[in-house]
């Protein structure tokens, strides 16, 4: 299969590769003119060609338009940030799983450090968009949103389809039952949601007032099961978990 690089668009039958991407290409995978790659502007997809190869440009030429489909679903994260390695590490895999949209949230348990610290790390979060997207093969990478509060963040998603708020109360439900399979495969009466929101808090949990706004916003609280699961796994966990539902 081949690999897939993002440029910032085509114009007359050409594109070109630059940065950080273009000398991976050229030093790691030893690029040549002659070798077919794809190559996305985030609209549209083609094969192309290299042309010619210098240390911080690949010139290509644009062999043939490939098919561009859009996900049949739009998922917006609502991430709390955590510690700075599990939270680039959880960017990561929900950009693998197909997250459309990411919102950073400092959350009242969030260690205050970290979020102070957030902003200036959001060039480097948006390379690891960038080149996740590029990895599995994604017409474009996620759109990184502002880091706001979680009341904020909450209003921001209030009319975004289905909301789903992971939960580590006593008595919430699974999330099999806010996010049930037979809603698509058996029930046709049931539209499926075209947009969902998923909002997944820090490690010390929600307070009542992040509780309180959520569900004022629409968000159905939802349990991963018994086990308590830090912030990167139940990224993992509750994406697989939507894609398999209505993906």
């Amino acid at each position: 299969m081949r690999r897939r690089f993002f440029v910032d668009s085509f114009s007359q039958n050409a594109a070109a590769l630059r940065g950080d991407s273009a000398a991976h290409l050229a030093r790691v995978l030893r690029a040549e003119p002659g070798q077919l790659y794809e190559l996305s502007d985030g609209r549209e997809l083609w094969l192309a060609r290299i042309e010619r190869v210098s240390r911080d440009e690949i010139v290509f030429a644009l062999v043939e338009r490939l098919p561009a489909a859009e996900p049949r679903l739009k998922i917006t994260l609502l991430l709390s940030i955590v510690k700075m390695d599990r939270f680039e590490w959880a960017l990561e895999k929900a950009t693998e799983l197909g997250v459309a949209e990411i919102l950073p949230l400092a959350a009242e348990r969030s260690e205050k450090a970290l979020v102070r610290a957030a902003p200036q790390r959001s060039a480097r979060w948006e390379r690891i968009l960038r080149e996740s997207a590029q990895q599995s093969r994604r017409l474009r990478a996620p759109l990184l949103l502002e880091i706001a509060a979680p009341q904020e963040a909450f209003r921001i998603a209030d009319a975004r389809g289905l909301r789903v708020l992971l939960s580590e109360r006593a008595g919430a439900p699974s999330m099999r039952a806010v996010v049930p399979v037979e809603s698509v495969t058996r029930d046709a009466a049931v539209a499926e949601p075209r947009e969902i929101s998923l909002a997944i808090g820090p490690e010390g949990g929600w307070t009542d007032a992040e509780f309180a706004a959520a569900t004022s916003s629409g968000f159905l609280e939802a349990t991963l099961g018994e086990n308590i699961l830090r912030t990167e796994t139940a990224v993992c966990a509750a994406l697989a978990a939507i894609v398999f539902a209505l993906g």
